[in-house]
């Protein structure tokens, strides 16, 4: 089930999407929220109807670096041994069709396409057995790194944590177990000229790997979220870009550069 947030006439909701066509698709709408026991309400609306929001407000964003060797690689970084982990706040979390503004304090933004992991259940120190009863479902999303300031600094934190740097989106594909969602075709293109081409299962840390490696320091909550690593190809972005990540079996989520105001 694909599982979307969204606003309609100033009322926010989930949804269950249906259909194919993105010209045709719609919106069942939820009754009650996703993470709980929940209805369909039955009442329907096109999705060219409203503003599709963030597919979660997670209350915290994990996301693992250098987990796709020949990534480390072109930015002549090594492979760590084990999971390496950094913080992309909630304030940076932006939904499809959203924005991406450009930062004042940075000549050097880059795309980074990822596969995001959404927690669906309160939980601690996870057993690599227990990591698919944790997982709500999956989503792309778009790790924006001003990569002149990352290399500046030694924290990542302004890199990595501006406001509009965390796109996320279309919506949550709960479909899809961690054997499937552990070798999925990533993409990423810039004006419609591919940028990034790869499968998930270029890894160097599992699914299972990375649930287990932050779940051993911090509770995580109904929707989180954990960035799994970017596959080789990242590059540039400019004002005026339209930048779009699609994953195999999820979907689409596309955002356009901005200068900030």
């Amino acid at each position: 089930m694909r599982i979307a947030r969204f606003s309609i006439d100033g009322n926010v909701a989930f949804g269950a999407v249906e259909g194919e066509k993105q010209d045709e698709l719609v919106l069942d709408i939820i009754k009650g929220i996703p993470f709980a026991d929940f209805e369909l309400s039955g009442t329907k609306v096109p999705v060219s109807k409203v503003r599709l929001l963030p597919p979660v407000l997670p209350n915290k964003v994990v996301a693992f670096g250098r987990n796709y060797a020949d990534h480390a690689k072109e930015l002549g970084n090594e492979v760590p041994d084990a999971p390496f982990a950094f913080f992309k706040p909630a304030t940076s979390v932006i939904g499809p069709g959203d924005e991406i503004q450009y930062p004042s304090f940075s000549q050097d933004v880059h795309h980074e396409a990822e596969l995001a992991v959404v927690i669906g259940r309160l939980c601690r120190e996870v057993p690599r057995e227990r990591v698919k009863d944790v997982i709500f479902g999956y989503t792309c999303a778009n790790d924006v790194t001003a990569r002149d300031v990352q290399k500046r600094e030694k924290q990542w934190a302004r890199a990595k944590g501006f406001d509009t740097s965390c796109p996320l989106g279309p919506w949550v594909e709960t479909g899809l177990d961690v054997e499937r969602a552990s070798d999925l075709t990533i993409q990423l293109t810039v004006n419609g000229e591919q940028r990034q081409l790869g499968r998930t299962s270029e890894m160097t840390h599992s699914i299972e790997d990375l649930v287990v490696n932050i779940s051993e320091a911090m509770t995580l909550l109904p929707g989180d979220v954990i960035l799994t690593g970017t596959p080789a190809g990242v590059g540039p972005l400019h004002v005026g870009d339209e930048v779009a990540v699609t994953i195999e079996g999820i979907g689409t989520l596309t955002n356009k550069v901005v200068k900030r105001g």
